[in-house]
This record gives structure tokens, C-alpha cells and sequence, in this order.
């Protein structure tokens, strides 16, 4: 057998594996639309009914019209947002600062910014909540919001490392034509960092429209719920609708798909190149 032939088995194994890995990963997609268009009586029949038969469309009108969704969405959405924009501007500036700038103990500050990763969240969550409480924030979105405009570790750490692997003479160059620390972070090291940004803002807006914790220990009026929060009232202590659970649930995850699709292309590239250089 020829070195051409042992590649061409290698290929075919090789995508085999990923097509299966790929098919394992869409089949509870394809479950979850199979639910929400069923009707109740059909979810759990043996066998399993794969294509609905009628199609009820008329779940996703009773999913958006039975509680506020238009609410639950719009507040979603502004949290979201107001968080991926927090974090890109503080995360990028205290990379910018770890990456270029110099002064005393930047590396042990560095050290200890990466050791809060590894303090679990539920530690900290009863000093925050009291913290929020003084600030007389409790049942509003600010707790929710506001923290990403003070950074994360992780989004400190992603950009920083993207911004290593930027060439030192774009500074040297930039400082000769007078500019500033700020403008050589506003002019040259922002534009070059799309991907990088877009990888940060795809994780933050994706973890934050998801987050169902945050919004349940702080919000208490039906007004201020978020999305999250909405599709648990779908699902009661003795009995759960499912055809209209699945179909909120669909209705969820379609800003985020999009969402991934438009930034898809600097996600993949911001994924590859924030590991290049530590």
C-alpha cells in the first residue's frame, strides 16, 4: 500500500470521525425542533416520532404570546449587550496595559489577575449579593451588567496574548509620529484586533444571554426577567409543557446563531492566533 493510499484512508477516517462527532452534536437540535412542533400527546411515544405528524406551528405564537417574551427578549438583549461592551473596553485596555505598557510588578499583578480564574464563582456570589444590595441594586439589571465594565480575568488574558503577537516596531513606529500610549492603542492595536474582539464578544454575549443565576438571585418583578428566567416558567414542579419549552428554547438560540454566523470568520481566526505568543 502506497504512501497516496495511506493518505487517502487517514482522510476518510479523519472525516468519518468528525462527520459522527458532528451528528452527535445536531441530534439534539434536531430533537428539540422535532418537539416543539408536536403536539403534548406525541413527546413521549415509543417509538420515538421524529417528523411530527400534523406540524403545530402554533406553538411558537403560544410560546411568544403566553408570558411577556417581548419583555424577556428586549431586557436579554440590553444586558447582553451592555456586558459584551463593558468587557471589550475594560478587558482591552488592561491588555493593552499587560501587553506594552511598563511599570512595577506587572508581571506579579498579571499572576494574580489569572489566579482569581480559579476562585469558583459560588464563593463569591453572598459578598457581591450584599455588596449590590448597599448600592441599592437589587431588582434592577445593574448587578448584571455593570461588573463587565471592571474586566475579567479571562477576557484579559485572551486579548493580551493576541496583542503579544502584534509586532513591537507598529509602537516604535506610531510613538515617531507622536502618538500617544492611548492613540496607539485606539488607532493601531484595536483595528488589528478584530478577531480577537470578536472571539471576546461571541464568549461574553453567549455566556451572558444564557445566564439564568445571575438574573434569578437579583431580579424579583416579572418586568425585569430576562429570557432565561422566562423559560423556567415553562417547566412546573408536577408538570412541564414541553412542545412549548422546546419552542421558547428555539426562539432563544436564534440571536445566537446569528450572532456566531455574522462574526463567525474573526471567531475562528481569534481562536487560532490568541495562543501564538505568551
Amino acid at each position: 500500500m502506497g504512501n497516496k493510499a495511506v493518505r487517502v484512508i487517514k482522510t476518510t477516517l479523519a472525516y468519518i470521525v468528525m462527520s459522527i462527532s458532528a451528528l452527535s452534536m445536531i441530534i439534539p437540535f434536531i430533537w428539540m425542533l422535532s418537539t416543539a412542533l408536536k403536539d403534548s400527546g406525541d413527546i413521549f411515544k415509543i417509538p420515538p416520532v421524529w417528523i411530527p405528524r400534523p406540524v403545530i406551528w402554533d406553538n411558537f405564537v403560544r410560546a411568544w404570546t403566553s408570558l411577556p417574551f417581548d419583555v424577556f427578549t428586549w431586557n436579554s438583549f440590553k444586558i447582553a449587550i451592555l456586558a459584551t461592551l463593558g468587557t471589550l473596553i475594560s478587558c482591552s485596555w488592561a491588555a493593552y496595559a499587560f501587553a506594552r505598557l511598563k511599570f512595577p510588578y506587572k508581571d506579579a499583578l498579571f499572576t494574580i489577575i489569572l489566579a482569581t480564574m480559579m476562585i469558583p464563582g459560588q464563593i463569591t456570589m453572598i459578598p457581591i449579593f450584599i455588596l449590590m444590595r448597599a448600592f441599592g441594586w437589587y431588582d434592577t439589571h445593574y448587578p448584571i451588567w455593570v461588573p463587565h465594565f471592571f474586566g475579567s480575568a479571562f477576557g484579559t488574558f485572551l486579548l493580551r496574548q493576541f496583542f503579544l503577537s502584534l509586532p513591537e516596531d507598529l509602537d516604535d513606529a506610531a510613538r515617531i509620529d507622536g502618538c500617544n500610549p492611548f492613540q496607539i492603542y485606539w488607532r493601531i492595536y484595536l483595528p488589528l484586533s478584530k478577531p480577537a474582539l470578536a472571539t471576546l464578544a461571541v464568549l461574553t454575549f453567549l455566556g451572558t444571554w444564557n445566564n439564568l443565576l445571575g438574573p434569578v438571585i437579583y431580579l424579583k418583578s416579572v418586568e425585569k426577567f430576562t429570557l432565561m428566567i422566562g423559560l423556567a416558567f415553562f417547566q412546573g414542579q408536577y408538570v412541564t409543557d414541553y412542545s412549548l419549552l422546546m419552542a421558547g428554547s428555539i426562539i432563544s438560540i436564534v440571536p445566537i446563531v446569528v450572532i456566531y454566523m455574522v462574526a463567525q470568520k474573526y471567531f475562528v481566526q481569534g481562536i487560532a492566533l490568541t495562543g501564538i505568543k505568551g
